[in-house]
């Protein structure tokens, strides 16, 4: 039988746009599970450098939104074009070199439970770059949590840390890979305000650290005005209103209004500054 040589993945060239250009443009999409419709015309751009936070209630479909953007979940009509490539039909392989330059940031951290935390965060290396040395995968470890303020963390176990803890070695695994675009996936569901704030401030630093792209998918107020550039509200299947964060205080849309006034509560003094 002859040797089949293994058949190597598409080459995604990025190069790295100018801040303010569009790098993600979700055109026309449709989606829905089984009778379920999540999207019926959504529209969305997506600049360079910013942070855009995608807003709305339990169901709408935001963290959707992210999984079809790297090939966890398929659009049933529209495109998904980044940085000038349309990306809707690419095969599993074809997302293999996208997903070096986007990572996720999963709500619930979505660790490896009987790996330690430097074979965590050293996963997508050996995954996308199997070239790099050990000696080369523990210090982008070491400098990965470094980053994200729990150096020496290496050796624990998830079983060990704490709900903020687990949410910080998760940002650390995405962006070992130095990632252009991060997306965050519900990142302060479930925890208390002040690690709420820890991570709030995580999100700014990537982008002043790294000069990250962030989409950040939350219902959390507090968190959407603390950290978007600018924000999308997702209601009725599709994109209601796209603006600043001082457009969205004085919204005059339904949606948006009545999301805003029925949460509030959330939001202490001053958050929404």
């Amino acid at each position: 039988m002859p040797f089949l040589r293994r058949r190597e993945a598409p080459t995604f060239e990025f190069q790295r746009p100018t801040p303010g250009e569009q790098l993600i443009h979700f055109e026309h999409l449709k989606k829905s599970f089984g009778t379920k419709r999540v999207y019926d015309d959504l529209e969305l751009e997506v600049r360079a450098g910013e942070t855009l936070v995608v807003l709305g209630g339990s169901g709408t479909g935001k963290s959707v939104l992210l999984k079809c953007l790297i090939g966890l979940q398929r659009p049933d009509a529209g495109r998904i074009v980044f940085q000038g490539k349309d990306v809707t039909g690419f095969s599993e392989e074809q997302f293999i070199p996208v997903r070096r330059h986007v990572a996720m940031v999963f709500q619930g951290a979505a660790l490896f439970d009987s790996l330690c935390v430097g074979e965590n965060v050293a996963y997508p290396l050996r995954e996308h770059f199997p070239e790099m040395s050990p000696d080369e995968v523990r210090e982008r470890v070491a400098e990965k949590l470094a980053l994200v303020n729990l150096p020496g963390t290496e050796q624990l176990m998830p079983s060990d840390l704490s709900g903020g803890m687990k949410k910080r070695v998760g940002l650390a695994r995405a962006i070992a890979t130095n990632p252009e675009v991060i997306l965050w996936d519900e990142p302060t569901t479930g925890l208390d305000p002040v690690t709420t704030q820890s991570i709030n401030a995580m999100i700014n630093s990537m982008k002043t650290k790294l000069g990250s792209t962030s989409i950040v998918v939350t219902h959390d107020l507090v968190s959407a005005f603390a950290v978007g550039d600018r924000m999308a509200m997702l209601a009725e299947r599709r994109i209601v209103q796209v603006g600043t964060r001082e457009e969205f205080r004085r919204s005059t849309v339904p949606e948006v209004r009545a999301f805003l006034d029925a949460r509030r509560v959330e939001l202490e003094p001053g958050a929404m500054s």
